[in-house]
């Protein structure tokens, strides 16, 4: 049973500039909460107990955000106010699952999984990307039914145009039984005439344990950075079944100011 999830969570946000110089994008507020509660949320529906971040020195606010007792402690004391009491209690129930790994340098998402071989426990692990938010239905939940049922990783999918396709990792697809299908291969950010099909990679994953065999042998690729997208392409060459999953429910990109100011929009509709 998958028990746990990683978050990456030591990029930059360069994209979110200027708030991301004074405030880590997870913890910018979408309609009045942080954005990575809305995927911790989704984490504890979907039956996760354990989730590790993966952070950098640079982003240690993420941390305190979680370890703030002596702050909420004086404050409740002197005000005894409800709300500030509810929220002090969810950010305990938070606190109690998340571990905390560090990666210092810029070394892609491959480098960042690397960093939890040791605290991963089952054969199987899920792994969600703070910028992807997929609301009205519970992407994880559903991932980890489809996983206990046929014992495959699986990947998040959604039909984007075909305009569009160079900005996405795109799957190799085999066949396609309703919401789902066997994935051959994944191509990151092809050329529009070249890409496979037009189903991309969301932040969404299921993967095996045996992955961090593979990321210790891969060499950097693209900006010299180890790519999880490699180590999937060796493990389906090597004939290891990935499952993608056409997720129900809305996907929000938070990466951007753009997709930032329309996931607050389209929150605030809920």
């Amino acid at each position: 049973m998958i028990k746990q999830a990683i978050i990456p969570l030591a990029g930059l946000g360069t994209r979110l500039l200027p708030l991301t110089s004074v405030i880590p994008k997870e913890l910018l507020p979408i309609n009045g909460k942080p954005g990575i509660e809305y995927i911790l949320d989704e984490c504890i529906k979907s039956g996760i107990t354990e989730i590790i971040f993966i952070i950098s020195k640079k982003k240690e606010s993420i941390k305190k955000y979680f370890y703030n007792d002596a702050f909420y402690k004086k404050l409740i004391k002197k005000k005894n106010d409800k709300r500030i009491k509810q929220d002090y209690k969810k950010i305990k129930k938070y606190k109690k699952m998340i571990k905390f790994v560090y990666q210092n340098l810029p070394r892609g998402t491959g480098d960042a999984i690397l960093k939890c071989e040791k605290l991963i426990k089952s054969d199987f692990f899920l792994m969600l990307m703070p910028d992807d938010l997929i609301i009205k239905n519970n992407c994880s939940r559903s991932m980890i039914a489809l996983h206990k049922k046929y014992k495959s990783s699986i990947i998040a999918s959604k039909k984007v145009s075909k305009n569009n396709v160079s900005r996405w990792g795109i799957l190799d697809v085999k066949k396609i039984n309703g919401r789902n299908f066997i994935i051959q291969d994944v191509i990151e950010k092809p050329k529009t005439k070249k890409a496979p099909s037009r189903y991309a990679v969301i932040g969404r994953y299921i993967l095996p344990k045996k992955i961090f065999k593979i990321l210790k042998k891969q060499k950097p690729g693209r900006n010299g950075e180890i790519h999880i997208t490699d180590s999937i392409k060796t493990l389906i060459l090597s004939q290891n079944k990935f499952i993608g999953h056409i997720f129900r429910g809305k996907y929000l990109d938070c990466g951007s100011m753009s997709g930032y100011i329309n996931s607050t929009l389209e929150i605030s509709k809920l």
